[in-house]
């Protein structure tokens, strides 16, 4: 294990990017002590703690046409539109089997970052037994509008994208010395403010908190972006991100597209990989 950070941004199907890096880090053995993962980005970072290689992309691409996985019709029916219990039992206990136990023997801090409703601010939950809190991963990927509030020892919670996409400046705050950033958009990429604002300002009109994050989400992001490129000058920062605009949807089903995304990730891992451990080691 290296005493380094590695945040995994998150953006749903552009997660496939994020697979093919983590992909590459364990066929290298490389595991990092501080993992922080935001809405798909925590979802892949599971599956890199538990050592299983390509187990991430499985999940994202083998249910593709599945209505149980991923679909308007879940939503119509339960308020989500990942089926909360397709993806979080029949997935890790039945069809993709989870290794919880690999997970256990991680002697570092995993953190799923969710966004506290009631609150509006990103909230760093430690995940330290997948078994019993699975359901902190489930807070960091619900998102707005197609998920149902996730509810956690008395709080509410939803997509840590919301509050802090990128929590590169958490992870320095946290003392670490290094980190590695996994985007998923390309070099030069800035956020604009979201179109569904209106329709969030609707759904969630008795939790303002949550809605001015929600109204500075694009903000937030783009100052994250300045404290990564203020980092690589420092020499904290080490960033690894999609050489091209990745034309993927968020809820994509294409799996030539998803395949060649994450064989991208992998690509860029390898890539970069010698200029990459300089840097951890320096």
């Amino acid at each position: 294990m290296i005493h380094a950070g590695l945040v995994l941004e998150g953006g749903g199907m552009r997660g496939a990017f994020t697979a093919g890096v983590t992909d590459f880090f364990l066929d290298k053995g490389l595991i990092f002590s501080d993992v922080y993962g935001v809405s798909a980005g925590s979802c892949v970072g599971c599956s890199y703690l538990s050592k299983q290689r390509r187990r991430a992309y499985r999940v994202m691409s083998e249910f593709l046409d599945g209505k149980d996985y991923c679909s308007w019709r879940n939503v119509r029916k339960t308020g989500d539109m990942f089926d909360v219990d397709f993806c979080y039992n029949v997935i890790p206990n039945t069809l993709i089997p989870y290794d919880y136990d690999e997970f256990a023997k991680y002697e570092g801090r995993f953190y799923a970052v969710a966004t506290n409703v009631d609150t509006g601010e990103a909230e760093y939950l430690q995940v330290k037994d997948m078994r019993t809190e699975m359901n902190y991963v489930r807070a960091s990927s619900s998102l707005p509008l197609v998920s149902r509030i996730v509810r956690i020892k008395g709080k509410r919670y939803l997509d840590g994208g919301i509050a802090d996409s990128i929590p590169v400046r958490r992870a320095l705050e946290d003392g670490l010395k290094k980190v590695v950033v996994v985007l998923t958009r390309e070099d030069g990429y800035t956020k604009k403010k979201s179109s569904t604002l209106p329709i969030l300002g609707l759904r969630y009109r008795h939790d303002p908190a949550f809605i001015e994050a929600a109204k500075n989400r694009h903000i937030v992001y783009n100052e994250s972006l300045d404290a990564i490129r203020a980092g690589v000058e420092a020499g904290r920062v080490f960033v690894l991100q999609p050489p091209v605009p990745v034309a993927i949807k968020r809820t994509e089903k294409d799996l030539t597209k998803l395949e060649a995304l994450y064989q991208q990730g992998y690509d860029t891992a390898e890539l970069y990989y010698d200029q990459m451990m300089e840097f951890l080691q320096g």
